[in-house]
């Protein structure tokens, strides 16, 4: 079905949603000129979604994007930003698959009745008070992000806690009137497209139905507090009830229709079939009202089941891991600088500057894109660490972005004796990258082949561009290292495209070379 933009509003009752929240706060980033007469109207059914649907190109190139954890859970800074959750868990009651613990109090439940006192009397609703936010400059954190070679920006809008880190009009629990007492997404919307940055928004609010663990000793049963901890009852396997249904619809259609976000990314639970009726009919919301905004949105999903968002309809997420080959279907991993949180905590780990750097190369060459989360303090601050690490791979993009912005996949996305595992959760589970493990990128005439490490001898070998091979380069015009102005030598033989790199290394990470053809 296709319609003018003028008769658009006339089809768009079958949202069944007021669209008088729209204000302003447009982006200056990822718009498209589409043509009057060819404009999709999608309708609330798969059918229509995949007739009409086709992933943005623009989201493809742009290849790196910033995550942000940061909410009133960041004021305990203990565990990770399931902190909330994990404080009711007194007992091992359903806790072992999502929790990772087998018996017993959980240790945040004992953190918590240790430093804070009992859930009864404090619970974590009285954390939000507490989260002022008091050095927070969104302006400066737009400007490290940039630093860092980022080009979209991702906050989340509702994490499970039920707090919403926005303006909102549907829950008085929000970061306008209550602890920072700003409009956190509304700030960073508008600092980040000052900047010319592509601003994207996260809900995780799903899963706040079954967030909290009710029990009577605990402040999550007392129904004053129904519209943060949800108004579910005590029975774990009690259905989402129409009525959160429907308040997940009101806060997510809050949060398209007054911040009209380039990027919609959904976390989890959404997928389970509580949620069927609702996932097709929010994808034609937002795709109709990318229409409305005259550019084209990007809605993903983790889809962890594969069958939710049906393929070629959302653009598909992975959870801190990665896939071992090429998709040609644009994707991305989203993972955290952090080894063991999301949100910042006092004992964070921080993953290093290389092992992220070759992620993100090595997600490319497979066609896809790397969100990164970072975790601020609760003040508004982004520690020390993490701030090095963003710099440091700011700095590899200056040198090597051109290997990486606006690239497309190559016949083969490298080589090299590491292999990577495949799907969610799973980067624990890789090793790190080493000089003969190579990834392709390619733009226009060239091939550019980035090692992980720097050679031995400070000779590259590329294997799979060796002489008779399937992958050999008849015509080469020249061959630079990013970042030198040295003259390369190269043959091709049969072991591979041997490239004589300078005599010492240059730079402290991966190593690309442009190869002209």
């Amino acid at each position: 079905m296709f319609i003018t933009i003028q008769k658009l509003k006339k089809y768009s009752a079958y949202a069944m949603c007021s669209l008088a929240l729209l204000t302003a706060c447009s982006p200056k980033k990822a718009e498209v000129a589409l043509d009057e007469e060819t404009k999709p109207v999608y309708e609330p059914n798969w059918e229509s979604i995949k007739a009409n649907y086709k992933d943005p190109e623009w989201f493809n190139k742009q290849k790196f994007g910033i995550f942000i954890h940061w909410g009133a859970y960041t004021v305990p800074a203990f565990g990770s930003e399931w902190y909330p959750r994990l404080m009711y868990m007194d007992t091992a009651t359903f806790t072992a698959q999502l929790d990772h613990q087998q018996d017993g109090p959980h240790k945040v439940h004992s953190h918590h009745k240790e430093n804070w006192g009992d859930p009864k009397e404090f619970g974590y609703k009285d954390f939000i008070p507490m989260f002022k936010a008091e050095k927070w400059d969104p302006e400066a954190w737009i400007d490290l992000f940039q630093k860092a070679g980022a080009k979209y920006v991702i906050p989340v809008a509702d994490h499970h806690d039920g707090f919403a880190m926005y303006k909102s009009n549907t829950t008085r629990w929000n970061s306008f009137d209550m602890g920072p007492k700003r409009d956190v997404l509304g700030e960073l919307f508008k600092a980040g497209r000052e900047k010319g940055m592509i601003m994207g928004t996260s809900s995780h609010f799903a899963f706040n139905w079954s967030f909290y663990n009710k029990k009577d000793h605990f402040d999550t049963v007392d129904p004053e507090y129904a519209d943060l901890y949800s108004s579910k009852g005590k029975d774990l396997l009690e259905p989402v009830s129409q009525k959160f249904l429907d308040r997940w619809w009101e806060r997510t259609i809050d949060v398209i229709d007054n911040y009209q976000p380039d990027i919609f990314w959904l976390d989890f639970y959404v997928d389970i079939p509580d949620f069927e009726s609702v996932r097709p009919r929010l994808a034609a919301y937002y795709y109709n009202k990318g229409i409305e905004w005259n550019k084209e949105v990007v809605l993903q999903d983790k889809n962890f089941s594969h069958e939710a968002f049906p393929e070629g309809t959302v653009i598909y997420d992975l959870e801190r891991g990665k896939l071992p080959g090429i998709r040609k279907l644009p994707w991305q991993t989203d993972t955290s600088i952090g080894k063991n949180s999301w949100s910042y905590v006092t004992n964070w780990k921080s993953k290093t500057a290389n092992s992220l750097i070759d992620d993100l190369i090595d997600i490319v060459s497979k066609n896809g894109n790397l969100l990164l989360n970072v975790g601020p303090k609760a003040d508004g601050t982004i520690p020390e660490d993490q701030e090095e690490i963003l710099l440091q791979i700011g700095s590899w993009l200056d040198t090597n972005g051109e290997a990486i912005y606006d690239t497309k996949y190559w016949n083969i996305f490298g080589e090299g004796p590491t292999e990577v595992k495949k799907g969610h959760h799973s980067e624990g589970g890789n090793k790190g990258m080493t000089a003969e493990d190579i990834r392709f990128t390619t733009k226009e005439n060239t091939l550019y082949a980035i090692a992980m490490d720097w050679p031995e001898n400070s000779k590259m070998v590329i294997k799979s561009l060796a002489k008779g091979s399937e992958y050999e380069l008849k015509e080469i015009k020249d061959i630079k290292l990013l970042g030198s102005d040295a003259k390369l030598s190269w043959e091709i033989t049969e072991a591979g495209l041997e490239i004589q790199l300078p005599a010492e290394k240059i730079g402290d990470f991966a190593h690309s070379v442009a190869i002209s053809m």
